[in-house]
């Protein structure tokens, strides 16, 4: 369907956006019906900003996070056309008793579909259907409760797809706080790190060891959570995400800011299929496989290592770094420029690790060998340099162990045969880090770092 055939909402839908405040629709067992103001007050917005997932997109553009951005009227989720059923699913980073869901259709509505939710994205229970949806403004009385709240299409409106200007789902929050707390300027914060992460095994074996990496995370209670890719093994397929994944780190997961290792492309129904339908719009937040965020006084920049040939990247990256206006800077992705382990130096990060040398940052995290490592400031030719950046390679985070094979310059600590997690303490102008062990022990502590 093209653009413009979609800008051309019908007069009908244009008049129902125009009422929404004031004017309601339920469903009943015959179709829509009319309802009255509804008094808001006890309920809360649960949805906007969290992880959403869906079966398909029209294109980058029409991303399933677009629908719970809270633009209700420019920014959009919009499915494959063509095709019954598809699907829109928000996280809502724990189980919440939902009382009310607003769909706001574009053009391409739902004529059959249900609203049903689940504790685990794998078992549905349907808390509202209807067969005779006519677009518009569909607001939704629901009784019900679970972690996930999914909008599932089986006829279409239209000979296009479904589209949705916004997913408002409401409810108890539960005095819950939001996924990532903010921080004032001049705060310290933790944040837990680790890359490597969920084998294809449960907490029933005893040596599994992605089950006991996130209790530590838990403990640490941190402002939010980094990966450093490999999330998911072997083939970071959504099913594996589901199983495995999700019963262990994925209790931190609408904290999480993650980044993609190589195993997330070896899904076989396509590159990041898996990770982007698990994360959602965590996966690409600005619609991208890399990304940048703020929190206190520190700038985050996490990058796509499987992607440093792209010199799209390496543009964005650039102009990243010369738009922040922190003080400290922090980057993270799977693949080390430097490491004395297995798979050893991977150059194509030079690029990158220029640019940020450039830019005077000042920590880079990595996974992708499997042990844990730290190096002394240095430079992108790898020369200690108090001004260049200081690595930090946190593959422990439950894949099985890698040997340190060829031990690099600048490299001051290494630990082979441990599971673990990075507790970083991240200050204005400073920041240090842990390692925290499977039995809560710390492994190594790093010296305090000043800020460039």
């Amino acid at each position: 369907m093209s653009s413009a055939i979609r800008r051309s909402v019908p007069r009908r839908a244009l008049a129902a956006l125009a009422t929404a405040t004031t004017l309601t629709v339920a469903l009943s067992t015959g179709g829509l019906v009319a309802a009255t103001d509804r008094a808001e007050a006890a309920e809360t917005l649960l949805s906007q900003g969290r992880p959403a997932t869906s079966s398909s997109t029209e294109s980058s553009a029409y991303g399933a996070g677009r629908a719970v951005d809270g633009d209700l009227t420019t920014t959009r989720w919009a499915s494959a056309e063509g095709g019954d059923p598809q699907w829109l699913r928000v996280d809502l980073g724990q189980a919440r008793r939902i009382s009310r869901v607003v769909l706001r259709w574009e053009a391409a509505y739902g004529k059959d579909y249900e609203i049903q939710v689940s504790d685990d994205a794998s078992s549905w229970t349907s808390v509202r259907s209807t067969v005779s949806g006519d677009g518009g403004v569909d607001d939704l009385t629901v009784s019900g409760s679970g972690r996930y709240v999914r909008v599932y299409g089986t006829k279409r409106g239209t000979s296009y797809g479904y589209s949705l200007w916004e997913l408002q789902v409401y409810g108890d929050d539960g005095g819950s706080p939001s996924p990532t707390p903010t921080v004032s300027p001049g705060e310290t914060f933790t944040v837990a790190a680790a890359g490597d992460i969920a084998q294809q095994c449960t907490a029933s074996s005893s040596s599994c060891a992605h089950p006991k990496t996130a209790a530590q995370v838990e403990a640490m209670k941190p402002a939010f959570v980094i990966t450093m890719g490999d999330n998911q093994y072997d083939d970071a397929r959504l099913f594996d995400f589901t199983k495995y994944y999700d019963k262990t780190w994925g209790r931190f997961k609408s904290m999480t800011h993650p980044a993609a290792g190589n195993h997330e492309t070896y899904d076989p129904a396509g590159v990041y299929a898996g990770y982007k339908a698990y994360f959602g719009s965590l996966a690409t937040p600005q619609g991208r496989t890399y990304y940048s965020f703020d929190h206190g006084d520190w700038h985050f920049v996490a990058l796509d290592s499987n992607a440093f040939d792209d010199a799209t990247q390496l543009s964005w990256l650039k102009a990243d770094l010369a738009a922040t206006t922190k003080r400290c800077v922090a980057a993270y992705f799977h693949h080390p420029l430097f490491s004395s382990g297995e798979h050893g130096n991977q150059p194509a990060g030079r690029a990158a690790w220029s640019a940020l040398y450039a830019a005077r940052a000042d920590l880079v995290l990595n996974g992708h060998d499997h042990h844990y490592e730290r190096f002394a400031p240095q430079s992108p030719d790898g020369k200690a340099d108090s001004q260049g950046l200081v690595e930090v390679i946190g593959g422990m985070g439950g894949a099985s162990p890698y040997d340190i094979e060829n031990v690099q310059p600048n490299s001051q600590k290494r630990l082979k045969d441990v599971y673990g997690v990075l507790r970083l303490r991240l200050a204005p102008g400073s920041f240090s880090w842990d390692l925290v062990g499977v039995d809560g022990a710390v492994k190594d502590t790093s010296p305090v770092y000043t800020c460039h």
